[in-house]
């Protein structure tokens, strides 16, 4: 018996391993497919989306995402289902050992998810206290230098760990212990430049030297409660974020008639829907953080966020929490009890990290002052050498750094400033590097502005409630400022250098220090100015969101010229006359949902549509609301009787059935079987439920509407012919809601059979980049070398193409611009993307390549 086990083979290395991807923009569609099938080729299995489109979380041994957007996170915490970067899955193919999750954690809170370390000549007590808070917040530790060690922590370059680092591994960053001490001290992870050795900034730098201002890449689209947009013309991506949610927005936002059809338009353009109830919506928006409705809709579990959430979504097309930006959540009316009677100023902060923090302050019910006075309560700074940090030492004006007047805010309280943390300031490090980072607390909102309810929630919100609570208590939220760590203790000779550096400096700044008039003028500049224009990363994405918002509202246009339309008649109706009547009867002041201005947005518009205004009533048609939306296709009861079809759609609508377009968001998509063609394949990549067709003529037929369950399509044969079951494609579908091929480029020849206008409609529906291949298109791949992609394999680029001779010679063009542009150029024929869009899953297989297809059938592809 001990003979057979010992000739039993090993069990494949993911045998156990239960894996969901999560797709998004910093997970490609063909990274998830090529991922998927080294799964299954080491023997795990792929976890596919329940009916709904989402993860079954209960059933995953392992999430596979590069962030934690995604609507499942929290579930996923709750439940420790470990939640772990593609890294994890590489790492361990590399190793062919399952790795360790932790170090691979895609959440920013665990600071040193990515950090390899291994201690050198460091005192043993400071070492496992490094160590230990390494591990604690997502790193890994190593006696040894390996390839795999990304920090040695050390004091000298003499130790032999860095002399073999710096010959065998010259990526290993070798840090002094300070780094990790000031890392510890703030929660927050700042760079290692100013702490590498041999020559680290710490030592040879005085902390009054410049350091430039850094970008602050965590507040794209987080500057304002209020965001300004501009719309720049640039083109528009096909939103998906909204696909399959239901919207509302709040009264309070004040939004005037124009924007706010604007607003509904692009969600229901992407697929989502507008209601009017809280307990109907997936996704609450509004301004302040009280009244009924929010209440309701934070107790139930909604996302509740305010305008700048919802355009920042617009603008990433990807889903994120309203609770990760502080400002993307509805602000407090009053403000944070505590603070209204705080005025407090800047310094060291420049660009939208000056903006971000006058926005905090406002929403949190302090003053925020540009100039610096004798009654100011309190200076927040990036760092502690500034004319105004001089000033604040005289007046004994508290100075502390931004996480205060973050935290505080997150926690809707003002916090002690006895926090070490606060008053921390590295010397070599500008602190806006690590500004925006800090998520709200929903236990507090919780108890402040919506506690109790239970009593009114429904199973489902309870439920979420419970998730929410359980995946807090599962994250790891250990104070470590108040940890006992100071490597500045220790009697090594570079921290003894640099302990008498940090006294020289403070013997010198108070030397230097000169009491100020009480009525001392402070000069306008650099330090006392807001930037005029935000930065160039907000300012775009704000422009990009507007941009998409106008593109999708063609109707804005026919209203500005029926306004200017004078009747023939003369009528007092219709046109300029009925516009400049309204004009005469609005109220000249407008209300704003902030205390001393209007909505940005609105001030333009005021004299249009202002948002007093009671919106028009609709005409009475006597038919009953839509509640079912169809799209059909393969349906011959009307084929050659235009009469008959006018007639049936009359008396579905007054059932309240609608027939659509495949161009308008629907419901269900009704047909007699699975088809390849373009109307099937774009509502199918919408997630439309498919139904028979019968379900149409049932209803016209019996004249009442029977239960739509009964006529969910069943089609065995086109199933086995396609290789998948219905039921998983749209449980895909819905998963990967429009994104299937995000960022796939796809060329076709113009002379493709068929035309290449119903592959472009198939190919974007489905989120791919698509582009006509002629023979005069010339290079549309612009030629990249290996190493300007850092090292990463080539992406496949895809033609589709017939078997025309001149399809045929556009082949080599098109594989020496694809190679040249450091991309796999795949020429397949058409039937590739009409079953990846059957499938709804990014495949491929080389029976698809036109040289391999014609050889073989001898016929044209694609023959729908």
């Amino acid at each position: 018996m001990a003979e057979h086990a010992a000739e039993r083979p090993p069990l494949p290395l993911l045998d156990s391993c239960v894996i969901a991807f999560v797709q998004s923009k910093q997970l490609s569609a063909n990274m998830v497919s090529e991922m998927s099938k080294l799964v299954r080729e080491n023997g795990g299995e792929v976890l596919e989306p329940n009916r709904k489109g989402q993860l079954r979380i209960p059933e995953a041994t392992h999430v596979i995402s590069n962030t934690i957007d995604f609507d499942q996170y929290n579930e996923a915490l709750a439940m420790m289902i470990p939640v772990v970067s593609s890294s994890w899955l590489m790492s361990s193919l590399a190793r062919h050992k399952v790795a360790q999750v932790r170090p691979y954690s895609p959440d920013p809170r665990m600071i040193f998810s990515s950090v390899n370390l291994t201690c050198a000549d460091i005192p043993d007590s400071d070492k496992e206290t490094i160590i230990g808070a390494t591990l604690a917040l997502g790193g890994m530790e190593s006696k040894d230098l390996t390839r795999l060690t990304t920090h040695i922590c050390a004091l000298t370059m003499d130790h032999p760990k860095c002399v073999e680092a710096q010959k065998k591994n010259p990526k290993c960053k070798i840090v002094l212990p300070h780094w990790f001490d000031d890392c510890f001290r703030l929660g927050k992870r700042i760079d290692e430049g100013p702490y590498l050795l041999p020559d680290p900034e710490i030592l040879s730098k005085g902390a009054e030297d410049e350091i430039p201002i850094p970008s602050s890449q965590h507040l794209d689209g987080a500057t304002s409660v209020l965001p300004r947009v501009v719309n720049n013309g640039s083109e528009r991506e096909r939103l998906v974020v909204f696909a399959q949610k239901k919207v509302m927005m709040s009264a309070d936002l004040n939004l005037n008639a124009r924007l706010r059809k604007i607003l509904e338009n692009l969600i229901i353009a992407g697929d989502g829907r507008v209601v009017d109830s809280v307990d109907d919506c997936d996704m609450f928006v509004c301004h302040y953080r009280d009244g009924p409705q929010y209440v309701r809709a934070a107790q139930s579990g909604k996302q509740v966020g305010n305008l700048a959430w919802l355009y920042h979504i617009i603008v990433r097309n990807q889903w994120t929490s309203p609770t990760r930006r502080l400002l993307h959540y509805p602000i407090p009316r009053n403000g944070i009890p505590g603070f209204e009677d705080f005025k407090i100023t800047l310094s060291n902060y420049g660009g939208d990290a000056r903006i971000y923090l006058e926005n905090l302050i406002t929403a949190a019910g302090a003053t925020y002052t540009k100039t610096m006075k004798a009654d100011n309560t309190h200076l927040i700074t990036a760092r502690m050498h500034s004319e105004k940090c001089e000033a604040a030492r005289d007046w004994n004006i508290e100075i502390v750094n931004h996480l205060w007047i973050e935290e505080s805010y997150a926690a809707s309280q003002a916090l002690s400033l006895t926090n070490p943390k606060y008053r921390h300031f590295p010397s070599r490090t500008n602190l806006g590097e690590v500004i925006g980072q800090t998520f709200l607390d929903e236990q507090k909102l919780r108890e402040m502005y919506y506690p109790g309810g239970e009593d009114k929630l429904d199973t489902a919100a309870k439920k979420k409630r419970k998730i929410n609570e359980t995946a807090k208590a599962n994250l790891l939220n250990a104070d470590l400022a108040e940890r006992d760590f100071d490597v500045m203790k220790d009697s090594s000779p570079a921290a003894a250098r640099a302990n008498k550096q940090t006294k020289a400096t403070s013997k010198t700044a108070a030397k230097n220090l000169v009491t100020p008039a009480k009525k001392r003028h402070v000069a306008p500049g650099k330090e006392n100015d807001t930037p005029s224009v935000a930065s160039t990363g907000s300012r775009s994405a704000k422009a990009a969101a507007m941009s998409r918002i106008h593109n999708l509202t063609p109707d804005i246009a026919l209203y500005e010229k029926e306004k200017k339309r004078i009747p023939k008649n003369g009528g007092p109706w219709g046109g300029k006359r009925a516009a400049d009547q309204i004009d005469r009867e609005r109220t000249a002041k407008s209300s704003s949902p902030t205390a001393d201005g209007a909505h940005p947005e609105e001030t333009d518009e005021e004299d249009e549509d202002g948002p007093s205004r009671r919106p028009a009533k609709r005409a009475k048609t006597g038919l009953p609301a839509v509640e079912k939306r169809i799209c059909l296709t393969g349906y011959s009861r009307w084929v050659g009787d235009k009469s008959r079809e006018d007639a049936d759609r009359k008396k579905l609508r007054s059932m309240g059935i609608q027939i659509v377009t495949e161009d308008s968001p629907c419901d269900y998509l009704a047909a007699p079987q699975m088809v390849r063609t373009k109307k099937f394949l774009k509502c199918l990549a919408r997630g439309a439920e498919v139904i028979n067709s019968d379900f149409v003529t049932a209803c016209l037929e019996d004249g009442k509407v029977p239960e739509v369950e009964e006529f969910i399509l069943q089609d065995k044969e086109s199933e086995q012919r396609f290789g998948v079951t219905l039921e998983t494609a749209v449980s895909r579908a819905r998963a990967n809601k429009g994104r299937l091929l995000w960022g796939v480029p796809v060329y076709c020849t113009a002379d493709i059979k068929n035309g290449s206008d119903n592959y472009q409609t198939i190919a974007e529906a489905n989120g791919a980049i698509f582009k006509v291949y002629r023979a005069r298109s010339g290079t549309t791949i612009k030629p990249t070398k290996p190493e300007e992609d850092g090292g990463a394999p080539p992406e496949p680029v895809y033609l589709l193409t017939s078997q025309s001779p001149a399809e045929r010679n556009l082949w080599p063009k098109f594989e020496e611009m694809a190679r040249n542009g450091n991309m796999e150029p795949r020429i397949v024929v058409s039937d590739w993307l009409l079953d990846v869009a059957m499938r709804q899953e990014l495949t491929f297989e080389k029976k698809y390549l036109a040289k391999n297809y014609f050889q073989e059938n001898g016929a044209g592809a694609g023959q729908e």
